[in-house]
């Protein structure tokens, strides 16, 4: 989150290269010092490093590709962004789960080798990709863009990663409950593909057709992993995080960075930032919010009220934007 609120611009500085590098060399160190040093201090330091390399490589890499892909091919360019970053998210669950379950309990599963070998090689292909952007004499320190019009995608944005945040956080407790912990990784894989097959429906969509679609998945989704918990019906847990998969790193996700793309085509990567910061901020602290209500009241009840208030949320943001453009239309009716 400091990444994306102070560096969300430094690639129009420097260039979109060094970022995407940085990032992966990040991703490594952090990775290296788990296994090197296991332990909630060193767990702490690599999210904190994977965090920095996460704000760097959504912020530069989504105005990188289009700017590769060109500007006709804008929403193309966020469709390349939204399925590799989804494929990543459920990918490296999939492939340490895999090695887990082939090597048993190891601080060094394939997977992390795998990564120690290929991150500093596509960090050296990152730097000899051809500079396709124009380096500007801006600060390094640059807040982060919200276009405007684009909050609802951002609204949406927050929403839909919230329900993902829940969702990653309660699969585990349901399959480690149902003795299929070992299947963690699989299932949190299939939950983001899931939405990874969605995007190019959403893609034939237009952005405001896949948002809509986006508020209803989100609600649903939940509460059908809700009547799974309730019900203990493992199949419902996960039709649900299907559904919540299909919604947030499917027709939300591709619609939001394809939008705010397009409003900010000079500060792609500061109006990228701008949305993460909603993703994140609903990402975290709606998870962290009913945790902390799940040690009081339990999980359940902690749920319940992260649905209620997710539906509430939902009503009030479609219930104000289609006033807002009810008020839009007719301004510009009146002045024309």
């Amino acid at each position: 989150m400091p990444t994306l609120l102070l560096l969300g611009g430094l690639s129009d500085r420097i260039g979109r290269r060094i970022p995407l590098a940085l990032a992966l060399i990040l991703g490594a160190v952090a990775t290296g010092i788990l296994v090197l040093l296991p332990g909630w201090t060193t767990l702490v330091v690599a999210r904190c490093l994977l965090g920095v390399g996460t704000g760097l490589a959504t912020t530069a890499g989504t105005a990188y590709m289009a700017e590769i892909m060109g500007t006709a091919q804008a929403r193309n360019a966020a469709l390349a962004v939204t399925s590799a970053t989804s494929l990543g998210f459920g990918g490296g669950a999939l492939a340490t789960g895999i090695s887990l379950g082939v090597q048993g309990p190891t601080l060094l599963p394939v997977s992390y080798i795998a990564l120690f070998i290929a991150a500093p090689l596509l960090a050296v292909t990152a730097l000899m990709l051809p500079r396709n952007d124009s380096l500007r004499p801006v600060s390094l320190l640059r807040l982060p863009l919200f276009p405007a019009g684009s909050w609802r995608f951002g609204a949406a944005m927050a929403l839909a990663w919230s329900t993902t945040g829940m969702t990653i956080a309660i699969v585990p407790l349901e399959l480690a409950a149902n003795d299929l912990g070992g299947w963690t990784g699989l299932v949190i894989f299939l939950a983001i593909f899931a939405g990874f097959l969605c995007q190019p429906l959403a893609r034939r969509m237009t952005n405001e057709s896949a948002l809509n679609l986006g508020f209803v998945l989100i609600p649903l989704g939940f509460l059908v992993l809700l009547a799974g918990v309730w019900l203990k019906v493992l199949a419902l847990v996960l039709l649900g995080t299907c559904i919540t998969s299909a919604a947030s790193y499917g027709f939300t996700y591709l619609a939001a960075l394809a939008e705010v793309s397009l409003r900010a085509p000079q500060d792609r990567a500061r109006a990228a930032a701008g949305l993460f910061v909603y993703a994140y901020a609903g990402f975290s602290l709606p998870v962290i919010a009913s945790g902390a209500l799940a040690d009081v009241l339990g999980l359940l009840p902690a749920m319940i009220v992260f649905a209620a208030v997710q539906i509430a949320a939902t009503l009030i943001i479609v219930t104000f934007a289609r006033r807002t453009g009810r008020l839009r239309g007719r301004a510009l009716g009146a002045g024309s």
